[in-house]
This record gives C-alpha cells, structure tokens and sequence, in this order.
C-alpha cells in the first residue's frame, strides 16, 4: 500500500498571508495529535514561501511551528519588513522621481521602490534551515518546494528539497530543480515586483514566485501529493454583481488590481483545471486507467480562503502604517476603500495582520467538518 500524502500550498499576497497563520492555528486545535505534521509536503510561493519554510523547519514539532508563526504574525510591524523610516523612503521616493524625469541622465535606475533588508535579518535571526533537512531524514517531512519567478528566462522555478527519490521536472515554462533551501529563495520568491529588489540565485535573477505561475498546483503533484489543502490569501468566489464606477481608478486601484491578478488568478484557473480532470477521471475505472497506463490520478482538494474583502479590511486598518508610508500611499490613493488592494499587500502591522489571523482561525473552525474529512480525523 503507497503511503498517503497530503500537500499544503501556501500561496502569496504579502501581509495577507498573516490569514495563513490563522487557519494553521485552527487546524492545530482540530488535530488530536497536535505535534504531528499533518503536511507532510510544503509548497510555498511568495509570503507563502515564508510560512513555508518556518513550517518546514519546524516539521518535527507542528504545534509548537504554528506558535512561532503566530509569535511573529501577531506582532508584525512594516519596520520588520522594509525601511520605513523618513530619511529611507524620501530617498527612495526622490530616485523614482528622477529616474522618471531624467532617466537618461542617470546610469543607475532604482531596483526597488522599496527596500526589504529588514525582513532578510528577521528570517536570518529566526529560521534555522539546517532543520529542513534533519526533518526529512526523520521522516517528518516529504519536501519543500520554493516557487521563483526568473526575469531572464521567464520561467516558473520551483526548487525543491526533498528525499532522494524525488525526480526534477520540465514543463512548457516551469521547471523542478532540486536545490537546498535557503534565505535566498525565500527572498526571492516573495519579490513583489516593483517593491522589492529581485534576487541571485545561481546565474538568474529572480522574482515573487506568483509572476507567471501558470500552474500552483504543480509543484504538490509531481512531489507526490495525492491531497491538496490550498490556503489563498484572497477570495476566489466570483463576486455577484459587478460594481458601478463612475470615478476614473486610482494608480494604487490599478496596481492593487494588477497585483490580485499576479497572486489569484492563476490559482482559480488551475483549480477549476483540476476540478474538470478529477471529474473526467472519476468515469474511468482504476482498472482501466492501470490497464491504459494512465499516469493522471485524481487528487482530493480542499481550499479555504478569506470570506471577507481583504481590501476592505485593510483600509479599516491602514493608519497604522509609519507615516512615511501613508504619506506616499496616500499620494497613490492607497488610503481609502478603492484602493486597500495596494495597502493590504504592504500592511505589516499588527491590527492589520492581527484580524487576518482572526478571519482565517474563523474560517477554518465554521468549516470544521470538512477539514476533519479531509485530514482523515473523523
């Protein structure tokens, strides 16, 4: 008998990912052995690459890597993440400006609008990813895969950590390399483009991991995944109706847009991909697909996202920014209603990522029944 696996994809959105910890923290409370790794196989892309690896690394003591998640999320300030300071962002406020005006002139364009060094010496201080691969020796964890995006190459690259058996993949634009995780990747793949400088791995500069990640759910199956619990930081249900909008959009409404098209809408298409190939495959017998020598297998999936607007949340929480970082939201009009898509990626602070928490630890418990089912627990 094949041993089961059971993936967690943990996918991006900056600040949003803080509903991560929440529903990790509900799932905790469900388990009858807490300190087991129900998740054997961890897939991360963006701030999900974070909260994949501080999993990964504490894959021997699940409990006990949920609370050092909480720890962090239920305390985060934006100063943790990115320099947030007068002097650091006028500077970087005054290289955009005269980049765009004189660009010519200048030999050096800005690499990011933001700078994340901050968040390097937190993940630095905090994770210990020689743990990574004693968790796997010991069986309590299958693999990790960090999902970059490469500017160069334009390819989706999920490195991977894992046991000996696994093999590399090759598909139309994203790629399975095996690589031993470390800081960088973690950087790289949460690169949100434009915010945060790319990063070098090998002989590539890489992105946030959602740019171009035309499949998510990829990097669980080729581990091995035969379930998949997807947490999205972002819903994913169509809305009812379409708003009016007589009001022309904002820069922060449509660089908001352009982001929850980067983090969200390759998820939705791919799940809605693998709800049609389950429902193919479930009229063909086992038998005749082992007979064919159909390698596709159906997969269970479970996915639980934010029942409420994260924009909406965030803009009842944004003045608890620096107010550095108002002042130039503010300027993009990031500071309202329309524009919280913008805020809610950035907003590192505590009431903010406080009710995220609390929305995914909700979220999770009203639908208790089916996490239960699905991790085998009833």
């Amino acid at each position: 008998m094949t041993e089961s696996r059971t993936a967690l994809i943990l996918t991006g959105g900056g600040a949003r990912a803080g509903y991560q910890a929440g529903v990790l923290k509900a799932i905790r409370e469900l388990l009858p052995e807490p300190r087991r790794n129900p998740f054997p196989i961890l897939c991360g892309t963006s701030a999900g690459a974070i909260n994949a690896a501080s999993m990964a690394v504490w894959a021997e003591d699940f409990a006990a890597g949920v609370d050092n998640l909480l720890q962090v999320w239920e305390n985060f300030s934006a100063q943790q993440v990115y320099r947030a300071d007068p002097l650091s962002m006028g500077i970087s406020g005054a290289r955009w400006v005269s980049t765009l005006a004189v660009g010519w002139l200048t030999r050096h364009s800005p690499r990011s609008l933001l700078d994340n060094s901050p968040l390097r010496r937190l993940l630095d201080d905090s994770l210990d990813f020689s743990r990574i691969a004693k968790a796997i020796e010991n069986r309590a964890l299958h693999s990790i895969s960090i999902t970059c995006s490469g500017y160069s190459s334009g390819q989706s690259v999920s490195f991977y950590q894992g046991r000996a058996d696994i093999e590399g993949w090759r598909r139309s634009q994203r790629v399975g390399a095996a690589a031993e995780i470390s800081l960088d990747h973690l950087m790289a793949s949460s690169a949100i483009p434009f915010i945060f400088p790319a990063v070098h791995i090998n002989r590539e500069w890489f992105g946030d991991g959602s740019m171009r990640q035309v499949a998510p759910v990829s990097p669980a199956i080729h581990l091995g995944a035969d379930k998949i619990l997807v947490i999205g930081a972002g819903r994913m249900a169509d809305e009812n109706a379409r708003p009016r909008a007589e009001i022309y959009p904002s820069l922060a409404q449509i660089a908001g847009h352009a982001l929850s098209s980067i983090f969200l809408d390759s998820m939705s298409v791919d799940l809605e991909r693998m709800g049609r190939i389950n429902n193919t495959l479930s009229l063909i017998p086992a038998d005749v697909r082992r007979e064919k020598g159909m390698s596709l297998r159906p997969i269970e999936v479970l996915t639980i996202a934010p029942s409420q607007r994260l924009d909406h949340l965030a803009a009842r929480h944004a003045k608890a920014l620096p107010w550095p970082v108002r002042t130039m939201l503010r300027g993009l009009g990031a500071m309202n209603r329309n524009g919280g898509a913008l805020t809610s990626y950035l907003l590192f602070e505590r009431p903010y990522t406080k009710a995220l928490i609390d929305l995914g630890y909700a979220d999770t418990l009203a639908r208790r029944d089916e996490v239960r089912q699905f991790l085998d627990l009833s």
